[in-house]
């Protein structure tokens, strides 16, 4: 059975996750890196912090210098990192490197990768997507055989945190017309042939497209057996959609929080325009909402770090629930703050644009509900 209550030590973890994005990392620091069109996309010495409270070595085992505690204690530090909306590498870095390379790393890989990220040292970007929905089967990127190594050709879209990563993990094809010939390489984002884009997101973060132009990679970079990466690859996926619901729960917990106050100080014809039953009803719906969205995300996290069967399910339902409502709220906490809510000025238009963001990472609320339904059998 899941443990919907969080344990003394994630409350600990949850007050000062909170405390430190509130203080550190606020929604304004989102704002000043985008209008001084910052091209590094994070603080390094914030990054360097949360590596001091341990927080880079989240997931990664004792053994490597981690803590060891799991993608629900992750899920408890991006929760707070959404709702302040923070750029840092945490996602790309910790989440999606840092499983892929305990999935898929040799030991010797793992000695020499899995500390340095723990220790905030190395910070990794991840090559999936190649199209504009997610998928597997869209995978075009190649590496051939040349050598003692290998040839990377290809590109990737929409990479988070490419710009300043020092190592890119990029999933690319290694079978002569094998669909599902799929393999892991380590790449030096400094090397000959490598070239990222990077652009501005709508909600004013950084994002990149990658593109290889016949890069040489060491055979000893190939992570995991050649063509054997489908597996990972779908772990990835679970763990990258759990993390994110985890991550959108804190941003539209946030947005509701932050338009609730509204309501209770902002006075026509002398009252409180909370007091107004219509708006009370879209309030009361929106907490529903957030309650079952947690427990959705809750499930999910727990689901992945036991290793559940139904990891799959849980992680599919609680990305396309959680999209799903934090869009809803989004649009309605915009509606209540009124005109004002329409202007830059104001941060809860920043999180209607992360809304449109987050939801389309890793799989929109139609690809899980597609997911969902074939893996209990549509």
């Amino acid at each position: 059975m899941t443990n919907w209550q969080i344990s003394d030590e994630e409350k600990l973890l949850k007050q000062s996750a909170e405390e430190f994005f509130r203080e550190k990392l606020p929604v304004s620091s989102l704002r000043y890196m985008r209008d001084r069109n910052d091209q590094v996309g994070y603080s390094p010495e914030i990054w360097k912090e949360m590596a001091e409270l341990g927080w880079t070595g989240i997931l990664i085992p004792e053994e490597y210098d981690g803590l060891n505690f799991g993608l629900r204690g992750l899920g408890v530090v991006l929760e707070a990192a959404g709702r302040t909306l923070s750029p840092s590498p945490l996602f790309s870095t910790v989440l999606l490197g840092g499983t892929i390379l305990q999935a898929e790393g040799s030991e010797s890989q793992k000695k020499k990768y899995l500390p340095a990220i723990a220790g905030g040292k190395l910070l990794l970007a991840v090559g999936t997507e190649e199209g504009l929905h997610h998928g597997s089967q869209k995978i075009e990127a190649s590496a051939r055989r040349e050598g003692e190594g290998y040839r990377l050709s290809g590109q990737k879209k929409l990479v988070l945190d490419a710009q300043s990563a020092d190592k890119l993990v990029v999933l690319a094809r290694t079978g002569e017309g094998e669909r599902s010939a799929l393999s892991w390489f380590i790449v030096d984002r400094q090397a000959p042939g490598v070239t990222t884009k990077t652009f501005r997101l709508i909600d004013g973060r950084l994002g990149c497209h990658l593109e290889l132009h016949n890069v040489s990679v060491p055979a000893e970079n190939l992570l995991g057996f050649e063509g054997k990466a489908a597996a990972s690859y779908q772990l990835l996926q679970d763990a990258g959609a759990a993390g994110l619901a985890a991550e959108m729960l804190g941003s539209a917990t946030a947005a509701f929080e932050m338009t609730l106050a509204y309501l209770k100080e902002r006075k026509q014809f002398g009252v409180a325009i909370g007091s107004f039953q219509a708006l009370q009803h879209r309030a009361a719906h929106m907490y529903c909402e957030l309650e079952v969205s947690r427990a959705a995300v809750q499930k999910a996290l727990s689901a992945y770090d036991s290793s559940d069967p139904k990891r799959s399910l849980y992680a599919s339902l609680a990305k396309a629930k959680v999209g799903q409502v934090f869009e809803h709220v989004a649009r309605e906490c915009l509606q209540l703050f009124a005109g004002i809510g329409m202007t830059d000025e104001h941060v809860i238009g920043f999180y209607l644009k992360r809304s449109r963001i987050a939801t389309e990472l890793f799989g929109n609320n139609a690809f899980h509900r597609d997911r969902y339904a074939s893996l209990v059998g549509y």
